[in-house]
Formats: structure tokens, C-alpha cells, sequence
């Protein structure tokens, strides 16, 4: 840096030093970004020099920077049980120091420079870069560590990490959602460990058992490839899904192929960049046990021969009409007034009123033109398109 450049700098230093005391990190922070220097210490020191001022307690920060390992050691307990390869560091302070920071820079029209919040958080990366060899990212980061200068306190939250897997449900009696904490209704609390939930004696429960144990995560949202009721079974190699950890701890950890979970098995669990956006299409095969009003006719039963390789249409009480499409049937009776009826279809048709015939044609009822009901329902195999 030549004493050209300097010059200015050093005229300008006196005339807000002869009103405000400022330490060596928010004097040079004035002027760094206009003379190309990554040091706001350093070129502090310099003016200081220049000017023959002595540093006092600051006018901005109150010496806030001398503080900083205090900080430093929060931030390194609170991210002592994360794994993380690069972090990102975020500050709370006083609106004071704020206010203090844009009246000075008003006043002698000082654009274009650092806040003194941007000061603060780049010196403590640095600092916790170099104590933790991990790596400063601002896009991306694994960990956000926050510091609350008002408060003296640190907290960190860590990026969330997803993964697919199947599940196999060979049992019936298991619901596949879990019911949520009845104190937080889900959100997370002290009662339910921040988890939103207190039992996992559900398809869901018993995956996010897995999934907090596994990864250290407060919670796990799960995005299902369609549902069942709690007396379906799941067989085949089961029914894909999709879950978002929230504040996983644990980020490289190995995943064993089979997980036996209670009454249910996980299958081919493993991690993956982003849940998919948007309706996932999926195509199902299901066992339906339907009871008839009156007893079954060979000849009316042929009927839904007519649903093979073709649509039904489903109409929603908003009016919108949605086509799905049946791949194969096939049809056994078990009683006069039962029968099980196999198929290959598009995921998202609600059975149950596939049976009866409410808002879906052509429909079971219709077709063999006798009432019937879906007593209930097994899936065999549940595959994405």
C-alpha cells in the first residue's frame, strides 16, 4: 500500500477520531474494502500509527473483539457433537451497536464498507476455521453456529439430510403414521424430546426410531409413496419412501442394507441429495378382499374383465377429474358374497371407493352390478415410475 493511498485515509482517520474512540478492528474496517486489504486489524494499527491515537474502548463494538475467545469456546462446545466438514457463522447483537455503526458512517458518508454485524462473524469463522480445520461456507454449510452477544450464548443447527428407503409391513394391526405428541402436537417439545412425537408403535414411528438414533435428528418428515390402512400388509420388496432429517448430528455413518424394526423390515435405507418435487408417480399391486350385498354372479363378475389395461376416472368434490390407469385384474371368489380381486394400477386411486362406487367410474359396484364393500386391502408390490 503506497503513502498516496494512505494519505486520505490517515486526513479522514483524524477528523472521526478526534470525536469517536475506535479500536483497531472498526477503524480499519472504515477503509479496507477501498484500499483492496483483507485485514481490518492490521490496517487499523497502521492508521492508528499514522494518526498517534491511543485505543481506547471502542465508540461501535465497545471492544467486542477482545471478547471473542470467550465466544469462541461456546461455539466450539456447542459444535462439539456435530459432524461437519465447513460451518457458516451467525450473529445476534444489541441494536445499539447497530445504531452506533450507521450514525458513524452517515455522518462522515462512509458507503461501501462491512456492517459491523459482517466485522464480527467473518473474525469469528476465521478464528473457528483455524481452531476447528474446518472449512468457511456461506452458500452451503453442514453447520450454522449463532452467537448471541445479547445474551453471552451459542447455538447450532445443522444442515438437514435426506434419504429413501422401503419398508416391508408383513403384520397387520400397525398404522402407518405415527400419532403425534400430545403436548406440542408435533412441533417438538420438552415431553416428547423435541422429536414431535412420544411412542413409535406405527410404520413411522418405528422408521424415525431408527432415523434418530442413527443420525442424532430432532425430528424426520416423511413423504410416503402412498398409504395403507393399519390392517394392510406391505410384502414384496416394499413401499418406498423419502425423509428429511431435521439437525442430524451424525452425518457419515453406515447404513446397513436390512434393518429389522420391531414388526417391521427396512430395506436399501441410504442417503440421497434432495427428496424429489412434486406428485411422485407410482404404480401398485394390490389384493382387494370385497364383501358383496348379494351373492355373486359368474356371469356379472366377468364384468371387470372390461377394467384390464384401461382408465377409471375420479372425480373430486372440488370438480377436478383425474385419470388412472388399471394394467391387469385378476379374481377369485371365496365365498357367495366375497371375492379377491387383484390388480396393477396407478398409484393414487382410493380404493375403498373404488368398491362402492362413490365419485370414481367405472367402479366395482356398477360393474357387477351389486353393492359391494372393500373389507380389506394388501399390497404386493409398490414400485416409482
Amino acid at each position: 500500500m503506497t503513502r498516496d493511498k494512505l494519505a486520505p485515509v490517515v486526513i479522514l482517520s483524524k477528523k472521526i477520531l478526534s470525536e469517536y474512540d475506535l479500536c483497531d478492528h472498526c477503524l480499519g474496517r472504515l477503509f479496507a474494502k477501498k484500499l483492496g486489504l483483507a485485514s481490518n486489524k492490521l490496517l487499523g494499527k497502521k492508521i492508528r500509527k499514522k494518526t498517534k491515537s491511543k485505543n481506547k474502548k471502542c465508540y461501535v463494538c465497545k471492544n467486542v473483539f477482545d471478547t471473542l475467545h470467550f465466544y469462541l469456546e461456546k461455539m466450539r462446545e456447542v459444535s462439539s457433537i456435530y459432524d461437519f466438514r465447513t460451518f457458516l457463522v451467525g450473529a445476534k447483537l444489541k441494536p445499539s451497536f447497530l445504531d452506533r455503526d450507521d450514525h458513524l458512517r452517515s455522518q462522515f458518508k462512509l458507503r461501501g464498507i462491512d456492517g459491523i454485524k459482517t466485522s464480527i462473524t467473518r473474525e469469528l469463522a476465521k478464528q473457528f476455521s483455524r481452531k476447528t480445520k474446518r472449512n468457511h461456507n456461506m452458500s452451503d454449510p453442514d453447520l450454522t453456529v449463532t452467537v448471541d452477544f445479547k445474551t453471552e450464548s451459542c447455538e447450532a443447527h445443522s444442515k438437514s439430510l435426506y434419504v429413501s428407503g422401503r419398508y416391508v409391513k408383513p403384520v397387520r394391526d400397525i398404522p402407518q403414521k405415527q400419532k403425534p405428541c400430545q403436548n406440542c402436537l408435533g412441533k417438538g417439545c420438552v415431553t416428547c424430546q423435541k422429536h414431535g412425537m412420544t411412542e413409535f408403535d406405527s410404520v413411522e414411528g418405528m422408521i424415525c426410531k431408527y432415523l434418530f438414533d442413527k443420525f442424532g435428528a430432532i425430528q424426520a418428515k416423511i413423504t410416503w409413496i402412498g398409504g395403507e390402512d393399519t390392517t394392510s400388509v406391505v410384502l414384496g420388496n416394499g413401499r418406498p419412501f423419502f425423509a428429511k432429517l431435521l439437525n442430524p448430528k451424525k452425518r457419515k455413518t453406515k447404513i446397513p442394507d436390512k434393518i429389522q424394526s420391531d414388526k417391521i423390515t427396512i430395506l436399501g435405507l441410504k442417503q440421497i441429495p434432495k427428496i424429489p418435487q412434486g406428485p411422485i408417480p407410482f404404480v401398485s399391486k394390490v389384493r382387494l378382499y370385497i364383501i358383496t350385498e348379494n351373492p355373486i354372479i359368474s356371469e356379472s363378475l366377468a364384468k371387470l374383465d372390461d377394467l384390464n389395461n384401461n382408465a377409471v376416472a375420479i372425480y373430486e368434490k372440488s370438480g377436478k377429474r383425474s385419470e388412472k390407469k388399471i394394467y391387469s385384474i385378476k379374481y377369485d371368489v371365496e365365498s357367495q358374497n366375497s371375492f379377491c380381486l387383484s390388480m396393477k394400477l396407478d398409484g393414487g386411486v382410493p380404493l375403498k371407493h373404488f368398491v362402492t362406487g362413490d365419485d370414481i367410474f367405472p367402479n366395482v359396484s356398477d360393474l357387477i352390478s351389486n353393492k359391494s364393500n372393500l373389507e380389506r386391502f394388501d399390497f404386493d408390490e409398490v414400485n416409482i415410475r
